[in-house]
């Protein structure tokens, strides 16, 4: 099957050997493709809808995205979140208590602050009557925060609510084991020391081995890597394919990072240590250093690695979702709308992380969109292969057919108008917090582009996934 980003390489216009091999036409900086653009923007019905309140995002932050393991190391998950929600104040000076509500998500639990939301929103000064809760949806924790945000918004419940997500992989929960547990739990309970004798008499050293968190689907017992390196196999996806891929996002993040792109990173002084500014995931390498790598999953003859892969990461995210008349009766000049969206779960054994193949159909067309209407495209990326995984299954009609009992394919994004600004592969994916990214790297995008319509995507562990129409605020 010939590759999408060779095909898509072919038909590119010439320009330069650096832009042609990764994709990576300046259209934000081309006069003529803006105001293509803003021609194109003009033409486009709105999405609106009668007698239903307009939802808006005014705006978002995160703290920098960094590698588990370096700065943010000694921290927890909640001074992440509270980081977040403190740059959150600060960028948009909403007073705090005009928030009716909070959500964060997140997917790896500190035991300690099991609702990190409610621990962050007092720890970032905001009132204790405000109400807080943390949902958990894998990699689509923070998205779930904020389409609750839009359901309280939508019924009345709610005017103004923040939504965010954060996740610490430098510092994850590990239990003792099983045994151990119920030994130390027995023991507590014993009355007398001939009870406690008794059940310290049943220790085994083999109870002191750590029980860590899963790293595999409980369902099938497979890690999402191995998934991912069937996944590219079933859709005939090579090494060299994905590894291009993830050198593109390396290399579009970069640039976007340089040219002061990624304006929802806030600063952030770690305790202890300097103000973190930036992410540090963000590496371009070239395809020779990449081969060298060997397979991280599927060994010996896998095609997932460290290179094509997104990282362990560590960070927080936030967004400010108002209902419109309160954002502009308060004097805000919104981003964005947050229109429809769609979750969608599916086989998770062999179709686990094909959930941006089966949500994007079905919410273009709860939007009444095509594919044509979308100016930017911003999809999770936790491996290349992954995401060429679900570009070829989107634009392939047999497997419409014969697995999503769809007439004819949804179609394959525009390269050009994909992942600009970077993806998960290179920015980072701190699992609770990525959502959020995604959401205002589209309203940023369509900004900075002049476009209207923004579809962010996702999959996530379990076989599930979610799909979100964006709408550029006019201007």
């Amino acid at each position: 099957m010939t590759s999408l980003l060779t095909y898509t390489f072919k038909n590119l216009p010439n320009t330069s050997k650096w832009a042609l091999r990764f994709c990576m036409r300046p259209l934000s900086s081309s006069s003529q493709v803006q105001a293509a653009a803003a021609s194109q923007t003009k033409s486009k019905k709105t999405l609106a809808k009668p007698n239903i309140r307009n939802i808006v995002v005014v705006d978002g932050v995160r703290t920098p995205f960094l590698l588990s393991g370096t700065s943010y190391k000694d921290l927890m998950p909640h001074d992440l979140a509270r980081a977040a929600l403190s740059g959150l104040l600060h960028r948009t000076s909403v007073p705090k208590d005009v928030v009716d509500y909070i959500i964060f998500g997140t997917v790896i639990q500190e035991v300690k602050t099991s609702n990190v939301a409610r621990e962050a929103a007092l720890g970032a000064g905001f009132s204790d009557k405000t109400p807080a809760h943390t949902v958990t949806m894998a990699c689509i924790s923070s998205n779930q925060a904020m389409t609750t945000a839009v359901g309280l918004i939508a019924s009345g419940q709610c005017d103004v609510v923040v939504a965010g997500g954060v996740e610490l992989m430098s510092d994850i929960p590990i239990r003792h084991s099983r045994k151990m547990r119920k030994m130390m739990l027995d023991l507590n309970k014993a009355k007398t020391l001939a009870q406690r004798l008794s059940v310290i008499s049943k220790f085994r050293l083999n109870f002191l081995s750590p029980e860590l968190p899963a790293v595999s689907e409980f369902s099938t017992s497979e890690t999402m890597g191995h998934s991912a390196d069937r996944l590219a196999a079933a859709f005939a996806i090579s090494r060299e394919e994905q590894d291009e891929y993830a050198l593109r996002s390396h290399s579009l993040a970069k640039r976007a990072q340089d040219e002061g792109l990624l304006s929802d990173v806030v600063p952030f002084k770690v305790p202890g240590r300097d103000t973190v500014t930036q992410d540090n995931g963000i590496r371009p390498s070239s395809l020779d250093q990449m081969a060298k790598l060997k397979p991280a999953f599927i060994k010996p003859y896998g095609t997932v690695t460290a290179a094509n892969s997104s990282f362990l990461t560590d960070g927080a995210s936030a967004v400010l979702i108002m209902a419109e008349e309160k954002a502009l009766a308060m004097g805000y000049k919104p981003k964005a709308y947050l229109r429809d969206f769609m979750y969608v779960s599916q086989d998770p054994k062999d179709q686990l992380l094909l959930g941006p193949t089966y949500a994007t159909p079905k919410v273009l067309e709860k939007a009444g969109l095509t594919m044509n209407d979308i100016d930017a495209f911003e999809f999770h990326e936790a491996f290349s292969g992954q995401i060429l995984a679900n570009l070829k299954a989107m634009d392939s009609d047999w497997f419409a057919q014969n697995y999503m009992g769809r007439k004819a394919k949804v179609g394959l994004p525009p390269l050009e108008k994909f992942n600009n600004w970077g993806g998960s592969l290179s920015l980072g994916h701190p699992f609770g917090a990525t959502g959020c990214r995604l959401v205002m790297a589209a309203a940023n995008r369509l900004r900075k582009e002049g476009g209207q319509y923004g579809l962010v995507a996702a999959c996530a562990a379990g076989g599930q996934g979610h799909a979100m129409i964006v709408e550029a605020y006019p201007k």
